[in-house]
């Protein structure tokens, strides 16, 4: 029992020991970074601030780093009254001292109280480079890292040396990768042999991007001879490589405007398709739909804070009863009593999207509403030179869902095997027992509720304003009657169509004259094909 007690006092005592050795390096080091710094204070010239800039470099300790970057900046000041040094910053009246080595506020001070240390632009040069060796042999990767990008994107020649020493240490694969691109980038800024700068640019040719472009390009027009050919042929190289991304990027922001143009036209189709109704308040239920997500949005903000990534969720069944209860109304109360009157329908329904509009400025005033985003609708990512923001990504997918989920209700409920019969053949069904009154109000009620639903997912892309619904309302009109009135999978393959088709337009000819451009066109097509891209067939008996 003694002997297991001594082993126990022995790695008490190791221990501790090996903490106060630990802890008096630390603290040996901070003095030596102190005694250093507060040498600035009674250097004299410029050549004795380089050689105590150098002195802290080599003491490698990122704990310089604050002190050597407030110097560069001009913010690091001694005060008159004792030659301490402090790193300064503005305190309206005064300044705010903080200790250059910790970091830890030590009151304020008077401006007359303290005096700028200068440099010059050879002073800034060293700590620049100083900073950079220190960066690169950080122990922490996201900053080695950072250190490397910007000297790739600076082509920094004065840093090969540093990049040497960091390359041969580096453990980290990814970082080591990018030490390397920024070292060949500094070789073509330096004066190394041709054959050097030409296994630089082989290798940032394969990086590619913008930023190896520009690099290239300016190599390109700075050198000669086999270097000049080399950079010529890789930025060729690289031109149709980032041509061939932006052809996939522009056919991306299409894909991603035609899922906004289904979400608007889908609800469009089916009431334009089973009952023949030009509505021209579809856009206003959009619009009512963006407002609920609006309300919604703040009473969580106000008492639920903590539902706030749960906010859109939460809208889309609010927002699908607000607008099919208003198309019920709107319905029941105007539209049937106006079937087999198109114009005046056309007139009636454009009057109660003024009125809504007007309803909605009344409430919530002329001004955007800001719809926050929820947190994993938030941010982008990259594949490739692809830039893909997380919220259109998300509506893409809603979208597809809100279009494969009516289509299953559409052919496997009763209600959607009737609304299928009253649109093939309105009086056949009829006489079949199918009550067409009720199957008007609930086409109506469907259609208007998943505009409402499309309302909550362009509030994430579009400003949520009275005049919502008006920026989409003529889209849809021409996605519907593109790809075939009533006809799901029409809508589907024309929203997609247009979205890429505006796209690849807007370079040429502008956004207004695109959309012009793609309006005539659909003339044209229509000329052909009356009835759309997938017309519906059935034996209709009336007129």
């Amino acid at each position: 029992m003694i002997a297991g007690a001594m082993r126990a006092l022995k790695i008490i005592v190791f221990v501790l020991l090996a903490c106060f050795a630990f802890a008096s390096l630390a603290w040996s080091g901070e003095a030596e970074i102190r005694t250093s710094i507060t040498q600035l204070a009674t250097a004299k010239g410029f050549p004795e601030i380089e050689k105590i800039v150098k002195d802290l470099a080599a003491l490698g300790d990122p704990m310089v780093n604050p002190a050597l970057t407030a110097l560069a900046d001009g913010n690091l000041q001694v005060r008159k009254s004792d030659n301490a040094i402090f790193i300064t910053r503005d305190g309206g009246a005064g300044v705010v001292l903080i200790d250059p080595v910790t970091g830890k506020e030590a009151g304020e001070a008077a401006k007359t109280d303290v005096v700028k240390i200068k440099v010059n632009n050879g002073l800034r040069r060293i700590i620049r480079d100083s900073l950079g060796n220190l960066t690169l042999q950080s122990p922490d990767t996201a900053t080695r890292l950072q250190a490397a990008q910007t000297i790739f994107k600076n082509s920094d020649a004065s840093q090969l040396a540093a990049l040497d020493a960091a390359i041969a240490g580096e453990a980290d694969a990814g970082v080591k990768a990018q030490m390397e691109l920024a070292r060949a980038s500094a070789i073509l800024n330096s004066d190394r042999s041709d054959d050097e700068k030409v296994d630089a640019i082989k290798l940032i040719k394969e990086r590619g991007g913008r930023d190896a472009l520009s690099l290239l390009t300016a190599t390109e027009a700075k050198t000669t001879g086999l270097v000049k050919d080399q950079a010529g042929a890789a930025v060729a190289s690289i031109e149709r490589t980032l041509a061939f991304w932006a052809t996939g990027q522009n056919v991306w922001y299409g894909i991603s405007l035609g899922s906004v143009l289904l979400l608007a036209a889908i609800g469009l189709a089916i009431t334009f398709g089973v009952m023949g109704v030009i509505n021209m308040a579809h856009g206003e239920m959009v619009m009512l739909g963006a407002y609920t997500t609006f309300v919604t949005q703040d009473i969580i903000r106000d008492s639920f804070p903590g539902l706030f990534d749960w906010s859109l969720l939460i809208a889309l069944p609010l927002a699908f009863l607000v607008a099919a209860i208003v198309g019920v109304i709107i319905e029941r109360g105007i539209i049937r009593h106006l079937y087999g009157r198109p114009l005046e329908t056309l007139l009636a329904t454009w009057g109660v999207s003024l009125i809504l509009q007007q309803g909605v400025r009344s409430i919530f005033g002329p001004t955007n509403q800001e719809v926050g985003n929820p947190s994993w609708m938030s941010g982008s990512f990259q594949i490739g030179e692809l830039d893909i923001t997380w919220n259109r990504l998300w509506i893409i997918v809603f979208s597809l869902i809100v279009f494969f989920v009516l289509l299953v209700a559409l052919n496997k409920t009763p209600l959607g095997l009737q609304m299928r019969a009253v649109t093939q053949n309105r009086r056949m069904a009829s006489a079949m027992g199918i009550r067409t009154p009720f199957v008007d109000s609930m086409t109506f009620a469907l259609g208007s509720g998943i505009a409402g639903i499309a309302g909550v997912a362009l509030s994430q892309i579009d400003n949520v304003s009275p005049n919502l619904g008006q920026s989409y309302i003529i889209d849809s009109f021409m996605v519907v009657v593109f790809g075939g009135v009533g006809n799901l999978w029409g809508t589907l393959v024309g929203a997609l169509s247009l979205g890429i088709l505006n796209k690849f337009l807007e370079p040429f000819a502008g956004a207004v004259l695109g959309k012009i451009l793609v309006l005539v066109l659909i003339i044209l097509f229509i000329q052909k094909r009356p009835r759309g891209l997938f017309a519906l067939k059935g034996r209709a008996v009336e007129a």
